[in-house]
Parts: C-alpha cells; structure tokens; sequence
C-alpha cells in the first residue's frame, strides 16, 4: 500500500528539504579554506561500471585528445566516456532459449576545485547515462538478475554532488543527487562479477526503498575517519517508490515520500579508512588489503503487511560483509586469491525477499600472461518469506545461483569477461537454468 502525505504538508516538507539542501551547499562555498588535497578524487563510476585498472593516456580508444585530456586533468577536470554491454542467452530451462544484450553508455566529469580555482578539498561530480536492451532475468522470473546493469531503459542524468573534505579526508560530507546502493550495501569486488547481487549490490536493498543508480534520489552523507582502521558514515535520501516514473530525465530533484536513513560502519586491516572505495580496483588489491562492514538502512514510511489489512509503520534492513585477501604470491603485490561473503536480513513479516546471502572467490592473475586477467566464483542464496506465499502452496524453495567467469584486459582501453552461471528453483519454485555470455567494456 503506497502511503501519500497530505498536499499541504508535502509541499512544506519539500520547501524545508529544498531550502536546508541549498543551505549545506552555501556553508560548504563559504568555508571552504585553501588547503593542501590529500588525493585525487575518487573513482566514482559505480558498480560494474568501475573501473578495474587505471587508465592513463594510452589507456583510452580516442587517446589522449592530443594532450587535452593530460591538460584538462592537470586543471582538475577529469572526463570518462565508457561503453559496457551485457550479451547473455538462457539454455536448458523451462522458457525457451532467448539471447539478450543490455547495453550502457555512460558519461562522466569530475572536478577538483583545488586546481582548478584554488579551493582545495572541494570536489564536484556528474555521470549520465543511456542504457536499455533486454532483461534476461525478468524473461526467466529470477530473483537473482543475471546482469548487474539491467533495470529500465532510459536515458537521464544518473547523479551529482558537491563533496568537501577535512583533515586529509578524516571527514567527508556530500550533497547532491546520488544512490544508496552505489555505497551501502555494494559489492567491494563488484567489478569482478556480473550477476547482481554481486556485481553491483546485495539483490534485496530496495525493500525498504534504498535508492540506486540510475534513478538516484536527493541525498546528503557524512563519512568519519575517528581512527586508524576505522570509519563511520550516514546518508539521508528522498524515497521514491517509483523514480523512473517520477523523474525520467533526473534533472530536477524530487522530494517524494519520507526520508531514508542508511548507516555503515567499516573496518579495514591495514588500509588508511580514507584510501577505501566502494568497488576495489587493481591497485586497491596489492597487499593483504581487507574491508569488514556492518549497515543498516530505515524507512520510517508505510508497508504493507500480508498478516494485517492495516499497513505497518516503518521498514528496515541490515547488512554485513567482508572481503578479503588471503593469500598473494608477493605480500605486497595483487596477484593471489581473495574471498568475499555478504549476508542481508530484513523482517519477513513486510519483506517478501527478505534474506540474502553471496560469497565469493577471486584469483587476480591466474593465467601466465602480459595482460591483466582474473578468474571468479561466484554464490548467490535468496530466501523468501513464507508469509508471502500463494494459497495453496506449500513452501517457497531457496534459489540458488553459481557463476564463473574470466576477465581479460584484451587491449588497454578493452575488457572481455566471459561468463556461465547456473540457478535451481527458479524463482523460488521449482527448475533451473543456465546462462552463457560475455561482458564487454570499451573506455573512448
């Protein structure tokens, strides 16, 4: 049952969050003090859509623009224009066998205004995208999507922000139109899987309305760094419970439906809190480098309940994950093994998909070659709840989903990742499937 405010206390409400919104930008403008950066600004592709190595001048299809991509980045200004496609086919299930390609061109800039302009520790960033093609995992009625990428076809501005940082990135605070999951509750090797619930975010966030990319929603974040190891950080964003409906271009904030609050606390053996992303990279790799998180995300909002006619106030999610390395063949260098596991819980008596578990290994450069290669392996499990179930029926089944895949830096600026996963009790019923395909990533 969707909740609605009453129009007069929507509009106050959203000319409160408007003007509090604008506020947090001036107070930013206005003290940011010269100081000297501590870092570049991050990677801020998400998801699959990260990158997994650096790309320098000979690293993209176009070049270095003829040296003006070096003097746009050496000005603080930094643009990515990336392709990255799905194409995968279901065999041996129940649905006949259909190919499908989802495909997504994304365009990016980033802004260091201590370059630029002499404002240091201030950040801006955009990404816009196009995407569309076919859903593979709608067509066979999984609950594990076969690509991390597909959800609408659209073509809007995905998210923006302004960031300022203190104290060599000891406290960050962020403003602007961003996704929760694109940060709580992602994959940390999400670049090195394709399938969802591990090669963008746990599968199941979105039952108490966490945002994600591409329609990303108004939001504010704070991130501490009190300790060595250790950090906190907290975001609020505007629910939608329909974003692609509600805002198709995402050009214009909207403020629909109440506030979401996400938390995460984050610990990380060996690494300076403030070096870690959300998605690992392959200089991220070296070392025994680690990442344990506890979330918990809450929706003060109304949820419908199959044991009452009345809904139920308030929803939550919690989450915890780690990822690890655990062996290399140098202890400072990349190449060696990984694990990840992620488990999620959320109150099955509102939550029809309400628990999920995914682990994970990963070999960085198994094969003996000059290019950059991976292999991963990959476990995702759905529960759903039983007060959610059909009459008649007697039990939901657990789906279970397997992959493999390879990754291959076939060319500085091309990634090629074959795949094969298999499901059993599809979509919580009975059968199973296979799928085969590839992945591909172009940087221009």
């Amino acid at each position: 049952m969707r909740f609605l405010f009453h129009p007069i206390c929507e509009r106050r409400r959203k000319r409160r969050s408007a003007g509090f919104f604008v506020l947090v930008l001036l107070g930013w403008c206005m003290r940011a003090a010269p100081a000297h950066s501590q870092s570049s600004p991050e990677e801020t592709l998400s998801g699959p859509d990260s990158h997994e190595t650096g790309h320098g001048p000979h690293g993209h299809l176009f070049g270095d623009w003829g040296g003006e991509r070096s003097r746009l980045s050496d000005r603080g200004i930094r643009f990515d224009f990336q392709y990255i496609s799905d194409s995968l086919a279901n065999f041996d299930s129940a649905p006949s066998d259909r190919f499908t390609s989802w495909n997504r061109f994304r365009w990016t800039v980033d802004i260091d205004f201590g370059a630029l302009v002499g404002i240091h520790d201030f950040y801006f960033h955009a990404t816009s995208l196009w995407q569309g093609g076919g859903n593979l995992g709608t067509y066979l009625g999984l609950l594990t999507s076969p690509s991390g990428l597909s959800s609408a076809n659209t073509a809007r501005l995905d998210s923006w922000w302004f960031e300022k940082r203190w104290l060599g990135e000891r406290i960050t605070a962020r403003a602007g139109q961003f996704a929760g999951q694109d940060f709580y509750g992602a994959q940390h090797f999400a670049a090195s899987f394709i399938f969802e619930p591990m090669g963008y975010a746990m599968g199941n966030l979105s039952t108490d309305f966490e945002s994600f990319d591409p329609p990303s929603t108004p939001a504010i974040e704070i991130r501490i760094v009190p300790v060595h190891f250790f950090y906190l950080k907290s975001m609020v964003e505007a629910e939608d419970r329909e974003p692609f409906a509600h805002n198709s271009t995402g050009l214009v904030p909207r403020f629909r439906g109440g506030p979401v609050s996400v938390f995460e606390i984050g610990f990380t053996p060996w690494k300076n809190p403030a070096s870690i992303r959300a998605y690992d990279n392959v200089d991220s790799r070296k070392g025994y480098s680690g990442l344990y998180q506890f979330g918990a995300s809450y929706n003060p909002g109304k949820f419908a309940a199959p044991a009452s006619s009345a809904p139920r106030s308030g929803n939550y999610l919690l989450y915890w994950m780690a990822s690890q390395a655990v062996w290399r063949v140098d202890p400072k260098e990349a190449r060696g093994l990984d694990a990840t596991f992620a488990y999620d819980w959320s109150p099955p008596s509102v939550n029809r998909n309400n628990s999920m578990l995914t682990s994970g290994l990963r070999f960085n450069e198994p094969l003996p070659l000059p290019i950059h290669n991976t292999m991963s392996l990959g476990y995702v499990r759905s529960n759903l709840s039983t007060q959610f179930l059909p009459g008649g029926q007697s039990g939901w089944k657990v789906e279970q989903g397997i992959e493999f895949n390879a990754l291959l830096d076939v060319l500085p600026m091309v990634l090629f990742q074959p795949v094969a996963q298999y499901y059993a009790n599809v979509g919580g019923r009975t059968g199973h499937a296979v799928v085969l395909g590839f992945r591909t990533k172009v940087e221009f």
